[in-house]
C-alpha cells in the first residue's frame, strides 16, 4: 500500500468526469487501498479517484467509524436540506457553507463487484454527494455559499 498525491485546485485532471470501472480485480483492489492510505495520511473523511488522478469512479470514505468503498456510485434518491461547512483535500486552507441533502440513498458496486444500496444521512448524505460530485468534475466551492471569496483570492479554474 501506498500513499499517492492529492490533487490541488487549479489542476485540470479535477474538472475531468470519471469513467465506470469495470474491472473488479488487483489494479482495483490496490487503488482502493492506496486511496485509503492516502485520506488517512492527509485526515479525511471522503476521497474519490479522481482526487489522485486517477479518471475512475471509486469513492471511499470514513463517517466516525463506518469505511465505504463504493464502486461507480450513482444517486437513487435524495431528501430534504442541510447546511453545514465543508473542507476539501483538493482544496486547502479553505471551508464554507455548503447546501446538501439531508438524506441519500447511494447505490454502488463493492470492491468485489456486488451490488449494495446504503441509505444515510447527516454526515453520510454530505460526504457521498461531495465525493460523487468530484467523480462529474464539481468541486464543493461551485456550490459553497461564499465562493466568490476562495475564487477571489486563487481565481477561478
Amino acid at each position: 500500500m501506498a500513499k499517492r498525491k492529492v490533487l490541488k485546485y487549479g489542476d485540470e485532471r479535477l474538472r475531468k468526469v470519471a469513467k465506470p470501472v469495470t474491472d473488479f480485480d488487483e489494479d482495483l483492489f490496490e487503488l482502493l487501498d492506496d486511496m485509503r492510505d492516502t485520506m488517512y495520511a492527509n485526515n479525511g473523511m471522503g476521497l474519490a479517484a479522481t482526487q489522485v488522478g486517477v479518471l475512475k469512479r471509486v469513492v471511499i470514505m470514513d463517517l466516525g467509524g463506518s469505511f465505504y468503498e463504493l464502486i461507480n456510485p450513482e444517486i437513487v434518491s435524495s431528501e430534504g436540506e442541510q447546511e453545514e461547512e465543508e473542507g476539501c483535500l483538493s482544496v486547502p486552507n479553505f471551508s464554507d457553507i455548503v447546501k446538501r441533502p439531508a438524506k441519500l440513498t447511494v447505490k454502488a458496486k463493492d470492491r468485489y463487484g456486488y451490488s449494495i444500496q446504503i441509505s444515510g444521512e447527516k454526515y453520510f448524505a454530505r460526504c457521498a454527494s461531495h465525493e460523487i460530485d468530484h467523480l462529474n468534475g464539481i468541486l464543493y466551492v461551485d456550490k459553497s455559499k461564499h465562493n466568490e471569496k476562495y475564487f477571489n483570492k486563487y481565481g477561478k479554474k
